[in-house]
């Protein structure tokens, strides 16, 4: 057996520094963010475009290279914490989904609806654009069809971590519409990771009813164990960590359930978030004071890491190029109007107020992270060029800043109700009795 050596000083000193300039700029446009009233995310989500190619490296080369990592393997370190971050943020979201949501059908059926008129539409929308645009990867038949197609999947996508981080950010995880958004966005990026793969398969192998059967059944394989012999092993493992009387066992066995959940899914070719999610489901609610230091790192260091190195891989200044700005305002608007439009429609088709439904297309339009993703694959399979994808990602962060003030408006208009308060105190770990007297 190879033994490999460990880290260099040189690559730990790089690493190092490139963590510690990511989480202190983070936390400082967090902080102006809240000053002026926005959620932190919003300052969060800005720092890779303040320290990448769009400002800082462009204006100051040296000094980007000097606080971030300017080679492959120094981005893919920072790159892991970030998805730890990630994984966990998702999986602490699963975990304050209200149960009693899922096994009310009204509110399940509610959230299919606006699962799938808020994806459909985005989806036709981005097609029917990508077709009118000219293919980057060539003017074959073959080619502009899988762009517009990609182009489609990009506007469809809900970005749960962006969702689930702006939310509890808000204060507003106890809301039923928020509770709705994440049970839509879920549904949504299942969707959309599954139509991801088959383009990807047909992008290099071709599209076959074989590949095609085997993304489905791994799906379908998935959601079938995690709902049998998965919540039995999960529920066994919690209730044992449980038994003990410090945070440190319900810490450990949540982290790791979160992160063989995300393997699993991964490993079946599905995005690793779908996964860590579906853990967190699985989880349910332990003890909130138990569960609170894992919280704190997630929110406070890790999550912020992670939005920070989303704008690390576009250059803005590439839209001074006035046709490809045109294109860009072109797909910006084509994004937010389909996404907000399909989630309104579906929530007004499922009883919802306009008011709700106003807050279900904001919260519904964050692409945030996960269309970052999508955009990478089309930009490695070479069906998006750079300038495509430095679109696609000016989407992800134009939205994802959109969405926070928009709900803010919109559920200031929606009332309280105990069922929300119940669910409030739950969440921020106040005692079950005084949660169960929690009243109007």
């Amino acid at each position: 057996m190879t033994v490999i050596p460990p880290l260099g000083p040189d690559d730990l000193l790089v690493l190092l520094v490139g963590l510690a300039t990511l989480l202190l700029v983070a936390r400082i446009l967090g902080r102006l963010a809240t000053l002026v009233g926005l959620p932190s995310i919003v300052g969060e989500l800005l720092t890779g475009v303040l320290l990448g190619p769009s400002l800082l490296g462009h204006l100051f080369p040296q000094a980007a290279r000097l606080l971030i990592p300017s080679d492959a393997g120094g981005m893919h370190l920072i790159d892991a914490v970030g998805q730890l971050g990630v994984l966990l943020l998702v999986g602490i979201t699963g975990t304050h989904l209200d149960p009693s949501l899922l096994g009310d059908r009204r509110r399940r059926r509610a959230a299919v609806t606006v699962s799938l008129s808020g994806l459909v539409l985005p989806l036709l929308c981005g097609v029917g654009l990508g077709l009118a645009l000219s293919a980057p990867a060539g003017d074959g038949r073959t080619e502009r069809t899988l762009f517009a197609l990609f182009l489609g999947v990009a506007m469809g996508v809900t970005a749960l971590p962006v969702i689930a981080k702006t939310l509890a950010d808000m204060g507003l995880l106890h809301r039923t519409v928020g509770q709705l958004i994440l049970m839509a966005g879920t549904v949504d990026d299942a969707a959309c990771w599954f139509l991801l793969s088959l383009l990807a398969a047909a992008a290099t192998t071709g599209l076959t009813v074989g590949s095609m059967a085997v993304s489905v059944a791994a799906l379908a394989g998935f959601a079938v164990f995690a709902a049998t012999v998965g919540r039995v092993a999960v529920g066994a493992v919690m209730r044992r960590a449980a038994r003990s009387t410090d945070a440190g066992p319900t810490v450990a066995a949540t982290v790791v359930i979160v992160l063989i959940g995300a393997a699993v899914s991964h490993g079946l070719g599905m995005e690793a978030v779908v996964g860590a999610f579906v853990a967190g489901l699985l989880i349910g609610a332990p003890d909130p004071a138990k569960l609170a230091p894992l919280r704190t790192v997630v929110l406070t260091v890790l999550a912020p890491i992670f939005l920070a190195t989303a704008g690390l891989r576009i250059d803005l200044t590439a839209l001074a190029d006035p046709g490809l700005a045109w294109t860009a305002l072109a797909v910006v608007l084509v994004a937010v109007g389909g996404k907000f439009c399909g989630a309104y429609v579906g929530a007004r088709l499922s009883g919802m107020t306009t008011w709700e439904g106003l807050a279900v297309g904001a919260g519904m339009n964050s692409r945030g992270v996960v269309e970052v993703i999508v955009a990478l694959a089309g930009l490695r399979l070479g069906i998006f060029d750079v300038g495509v994808y430095t679109i696609i990602v000016l989407v992800a962060i134009v939205t994802s800043v959109m969405a926070p003030p928009m709900l803010r408006l919109t559920l200031g208009r929606v009332r309280v109700d105990a069922e929300e308060r119940r669910r409030r105190l739950r969440i921020e770990g106040a005692d079950p009795r005084q949660a169960a007297r929690a009243s109007p």
